[in-house]
């Protein structure tokens, strides 16, 4: 794909990606070789074939297989310093990626060794130009109580936190399963944001409670937001954030979804763009701005749009998002 130069150039803020899902194939067989962990592909370029996915399920399935080579915190470390290098060459300036520490602590290796390698990789990535704040996730196919324990886990590391959220399959785990452990993270100072995901089983009814019941502070995907007129006109009157993922859409639901999101920037409503597990949908920031122009001829003038919007609903401190945004400014100027 070739990335047009006002897009390149273009200062970013990805708020919708999860560290585990930019595992590439190469390091995977790196980690692999390094902690003795067999893999069922020979090759790199066997691992790319295998990304046959067609559904949520099919997709992770692959996803939470792979993560078995993660294992010290110089894994994670390494993992996070490969994104974080990604996004500098993207001109990604700021991120709020995700992490999923149940699925390491279910393998037994600790929260600490998880956090504690992210949060070096963040120091580290200053260096390089991008800022970053932290957000733990809870798997929804989990039990509430685990949610529960992770959180009391992180509690020590509150600092390296800027909230939580909600990820993984959908089906059968509607956001109000969450609600008490939500309300908690809360309390605790941490923002809230959970995933809606695309063309799911009651997906309408898991955005009314996420705005309703959690009340979280944006919404993660959230296309289906377009089914209801409801939902739109409380997503608009709140200024709710979508963090929306249109390769990984293509991929999950097979619709890159530029129409919806097109529709969502007619209505006023702050969608954002962003890569979600890129290692496995084959493309980051600057791939998926660049699909929009691409498959729908979006406008400098959208594309510019959505990369404010993601600025505005950062959770980043008002100085540096003020200067995120003057930098912007600047850009297009």
């Amino acid at each position: 794909m070739q990335i047009d130069p006002f897009i390149a150039g273009l200062p970013k803020a990805e708020l919708h990606v999860h560290l585990e899902g930019t595992l590439e194939p190469q390091m995977l067989f790196d980690l692999a070789a390094r902690n003795g962990v067999d893999l069922p592909y020979s090759t790199p370029d066997e691992v790319v074939a295998a990304y046959d996915f067609h559904d949520l399920p099919s997709f992770l399935t692959i996803y939470y297989k792979a993560m078995e080579v993660l294992v010290t915190e110089e894994d994670f470390y390494d993992l996070s310093m490969a994104y974080f290098s990604k996004a500098a060459e993207q001109n990604v300036i700021y991120c709020e990626p995700f992490f999923d520490p149940q699925a390491h602590t279910a393998r037994g290796v600790s929260f600490e060794t998880v956090i504690n390698g992210i949060h070096r990789a963040q120091a580290d990535a200053r260096k390089l130009g991008v800022e970053s704040n932290l957000i733990m996730c809870f798997l929804r196919d989990f039990s509430a109580e685990s949610a529960e324990e992770h959180l009391t886990m992180a509690k020590p590391h509150l600092d390296k936190l800027v909230g939580v959220g909600l990820d993984s399959d959908e089906k059968n785990n509607p956001p109000v399963k969450f609600e008490a452990v939500f309300a908690r993270a809360r309390s605790l100072g941490l923002k809230l944001t959970m995933h809606c995901d695309v063309n799911q089983d009651n997906t309408t009814q898991h955005i009314r409670q996420c705005l309703d019941t959690i009340q979280v502070d944006r919404i993660d995907h959230g296309i289906n937001t377009l089914d209801d007129d409801s939902l739109v006109a409380d997503v608009a009157a709140r200024q709710m954030g979508l963090t929306i993922c249109p390769i990984s859409n293509e991929f999950v639901v097979q619709d890159l979804t530029e129409q919806q999101i097109r529709r969502f920037l007619e209505l006023g409503i702050k969608a954002t763009i962003n890569s979600d597990d890129p290692a496995y949908f084959r493309g980051y920031m600057n791939e998926n701005y660049q699909a929009l122009v691409d498959r729908a001829a979006y406008t400098q003038d959208e594309i510019a749009t959505l990369a404010r919007n993601a600025f505005e609903i950062a959770w980043s401190q008002p100085a540096m998002k003020a200067a995120h945004l003057e930098r912007l400014d600047a850009y297009l100027a």
